[in-house]
């Protein structure tokens, strides 16, 4: 029920790009301000000084930058210092490792609380060894307040303080250049169908829409006219998926949370009569990644609608045979993950061997005079 809800709240909030907030910071100049921030990387540095009065809002400083290595410890000082009065207050520094455009909970490299006027505070860390290489932000925050708590908004607005942004070049990292499909301008092709594809979400992804806070993996498909429907699934995932599918706009087709036939993984069928340029989003439940297989297949209007009452297969469900009548063509079976378990060709009556297969769902996928449909079938 609560994933009804929050899909409710939210499927109408699809959003195409994603970017850092920037509409962050102090309203005021007076009292608390960061004065220093300091730290020494690979063959160049960060050194910053300041002083009164504050600056409001967001401090973009992303011409001061350094480069870090991945794996490598590091030292960053930080000058929580007062233009005015001298107030308790709390610090925190972010680095985006990840490039998601948003400052993660677990980016955070350092916290500060105390009064100013106080020396220099060291915030030992290290880079993560999966960081992801290129030019990337740290954000450093002092924000006055004997109530403000931990972890600190990254992208809130408050009176006194300040906000600042460096840039932090990462290398020797991960390098996600071989990685298509991180927001629609780079959206992966589904070029053929059957379409599978099989990769991790947990890197090289950010979070480019509204839905949920996963990372989300794009997907093109133009639908072919002869085609009468697509089904695309992610039955076999190792996490909680979620799948949509958006136009060109951003505007939602379709979508699915939790599958039919297998779990918490999504599989989603749509009509492609009006459908031009669409694109498939593979995403979590809340934060979820990790493993998944997108399998994509069609029906197609002129094959479908001159056979259906044609070409016979049965039983179904099968145990170790299946027969097939009233097609001459190629014949391939996946599995419910996307894997083809088996391909044969079939003429106008013909028994085909299926006793190697185990029990479970797979799909029959038919190709004759170079249309193609598909239909299910249950193994027992």
């Amino acid at each position: 029920m609560k994933k009804l809800l929050f899909f409710t709240l939210t499927i109408l909030s699809f959003s195409v790009f994603s970017q850092y907030c920037t509409t962050s910071g102090p309203t005021a100049t007076a009292d608390s301000n960061v004065k220093k921030v300091r730290i020494i990387g690979v063959g160049d540095s960060i050194s910053y000084n300041y002083t009164c009065p504050g600056i409001i809002g967001l401090q973009n400083l992303t011409n001061y930058s350094t480069t870090l290595n991945a794996g490598a410890n590091y030292n960053l000082q930080v000058q929580y210092g007062t233009c005015g009065g001298n107030y308790l207050g709390k610090g925190q520094v972010w680095i985006d490792f990840d490039h998601s455009q948003s400052f993660d909970l677990w980016e955070s490299i350092g916290t500060w609380n105390g009064t100013p006027p106080v020396p220099l505070t060291n915030h030992s860390f290290s880079i993560p060894v999966n960081a992801q290489n290129g030019p990337t932000r740290m954000r450093v925050i002092q924000r006055e307040g004997a109530n403000q708590t931990f972890p600190l908004d990254p992208c809130a607005s408050y009176t006194w303080g300040s906000t600042m942004d460096f840039t932090i070049n990462i290398q020797n990292g991960i390098d996600c250049s071989g990685y298509p499909g991180d927001e629609m301008a780079d959206a992966i092709p589904v070029t053929t169908l059957p379409f599978v594809d099989t990769r991790n979400s947990s890197f090289c992804y950010s979070n480019q829409n509204y839905v949920y806070n996963s990372p989300d993996v794009y997907y093109a498909l133009n639908p072919n006219p002869m085609m009468n429907s697509i089904t695309a699934s992610l039955c076999g995932s190792s996490f909680d998926t979620f799948l949509s599918v958006i136009d060109a706009m951003g505007n939602v087709i379709a979508y699915n949370d939790d599958g039919t036939t297998c779990g918490n993984q999504s599989e989603v069928t749509f009509n492609t009569a009006t459908v031009g340029l669409c694109y498939l989003v593979v995403e979590g439940w809340g934060a979820a990644a990790g493993n998944y297989t997108l399998t994509i297949n069609a029906s197609y209007l002129g094959l479908e609608d001159e056979t259906k009452d044609v070409i016979k297969f049965y039983p179904n469900p099968a145990k170790s045979s299946l027969t097939i009548e009233g097609l001459e063509g190629q014949l391939t079976i996946f599995a419910i993950n996307g894997e083809k378990v088996m391909e044969t060709s079939v003429s106008e009556k013909s028994t085909v061997d299926i006793s190697k297969l185990t029990t479970g769902f797979y799909t029959l996928s038919f190709v004759a005079n170079s249309v193609q449909f598909t239909k299910k079938l249950t193994i027992e």
